[in-house]
């Protein structure tokens, strides 16, 4: 494994039927709210990434078949407080959308060392409490996706 993160990543939206959305706050981010994120390590495939990352920021042990590979991806800029994770020269990332319904919202064991709270929230209101515009962008595709509602306009960045 390398010493840097890949720049290709997954973003896990995790909610409810009722379309309810888990949102962490990032250790010492001051309140950057996200849902869960994640490098690819190696040359696992992407659904794996996804799989491990659930497991390892919420606790939950999801089967394979219980993952949505959207199969969207955005390119973004990497910022700069987190660039140093990379290689040099590294400015980008791109990052693969993926969902995961449960049951019902539960109480999750979080990565202290990544996370240090987490809120179940209306689709919604999570969308507007994220930072990231990947992860507010693809919160409010969430209801049309599973509902086959047409999408609204995104903004892109």
């Amino acid at each position: 494994m390398s010493e840097y993160k890949q720049p290709v990543s997954v973003l896990v939206l995790i909610h409810t039927p009722g379309l309810d959305v888990l949102l962490l706050e990032r250790a010492g981010g001051n309140g950057l709210w996200q849902s869960v994120t994640g490098s690819r390590e190696d040359d696992e495939n992407l659904a794996v990434t996804a799989l491990r990352e659930v497991a390892e920021e919420t606790g939950i042990q999801a089967s394979p078949d219980a993952l949505v590979d959207w199969r969207l991806s955005n390119r973004f800029v990497i910022l700069p407080r987190w660039r140093g994770r990379y290689a040099p020269g590294v400015t980008h990332n791109t990052e693969h959308v993926f969902s995961l319904c449960v049951p019902e919202p539960a109480t999750v064991q979080l990565a202290a060392e990544e996370h240090t709270a987490a809120l179940w929230l209306p689709w919604q209101v999570a969308a507007a409490k994220v930072f990231s515009w990947t992860n507010r962008d693809a919160i409010r595709l969430l209801p049309h996706r599973l509902n086959g509602v047409p999408q609204p306009p995104l903004s892109g960045a």
